[in-house]
């Protein structure tokens, strides 16, 4: 009997020393798959400082590179939305893994598209001062009065590209970065393709409507304005919400701040 009650009281203190070490505080966070997709008139240089904290934290980072953006010389008029969505699932791989898809400005159309081609693919979906439409919506047919970029962009003779006014593009996209960030914008800029803001997006409540959401909002937005961002959190069901107290591309004026927030919504 003795013997008997030894061994129980050892076995509890073996399952009691199995409980605290499975929270154990210490225990590393499993590492997630980011894949970044940037906006219009921007490339993949935009996401560099913020990939690099991302990656130091142990995570992995995908930085796609949109046609037509870059250094990618497809013709542009052989772009579309679908070729976007395209190029973002190829670079997500053929895994069966789930990664956090990440889309700024013109990039949350592409990333919205991709959540309704493959949405087993994503565990969660973030939008970064981005546009997120309802079903059938095109981003041309988007309406923000409350955006000063409007009477910024110029349209080439043949409509395949559109230009942002070379004075108003550090203003307009990075006012709050420090002058070397702006710089390399203007160095980094090239005419934007046109068809793919002409392209609408079909979404379903089962595909699409079945991914997790977050959103993080640039307060002092003056290419997609608060006001517009609010209104598509509303019709989107986007209840995940946070804030940055930047402009427009606040990768390049904040990354830590954005990198703490994509590590959080990771967890």
């Amino acid at each position: 009997m003795k013997t008997t009650s030894l061994m129980l009281l050892s076995a509890a203190f073996a399952l009691s020393a199995m409980a605290s070490c499975s929270q154990d505080d210490h225990v590393p966070v499993a590492s997630q798959t980011y894949v970044l997709v940037h906006g219009a008139w921007q490339a993949p240089y935009v996401w560099d400082d913020v990939r690099a904290k991302l990656i130091s934290a142990g995570n992995k980072v995908i930085v796609v590179e949109l046609p037509g953006h870059g250094s990618d010389q497809t013709p542009t008029h052989q772009l579309s939305l679908d070729v976007y969505r395209d190029k973002v699932i190829e670079a997500m791989g053929s895994g069966s893994d789930k990664v956090i898809l990440v889309g700024h400005s013109m990039g949350g159309m592409v990333v919205t598209h991709v959540a309704e081609k493959v949405p087993s693919r994503i565990r969660k979906l973030v939008y970064i001062g981005a546009f997120v439409p309802v079903s059938g919506q095109a981003l041309i047919e988007i309406q923000d009065p409350g955006s000063q970029l409007g009477p910024a962009l110029v349209q080439s003779a043949d409509q395949l590209t559109l230009d942002v006014k070379k004075e108003r593009l550090a203003d307009l996209f990075i006012p709050d970065g420090s002058q070397d960030v702006k710089d390399k914008v203007i160095a980094n800029y090239r005419a934007e393709p046109a068809i793919p803001f002409t392209n609408k997006v079909l979404l379903s409540p089962g595909a699409f409507g079945s991914v997790d959401k977050a959103y993080i909002k640039t307060l002092q937005d003056i290419v997609i304005s608060p006001a517009l961002q609010d209104q598509m959190l509303k019709a989107a069901g986007i209840k995940s919400v946070y804030e940055v107290n930047t402009g427009h591309s606040p990768f390049l004026s904040q990354p830590n701040a954005v990198a703490d927030l994509l590590l959080n919504i990771g967890k």
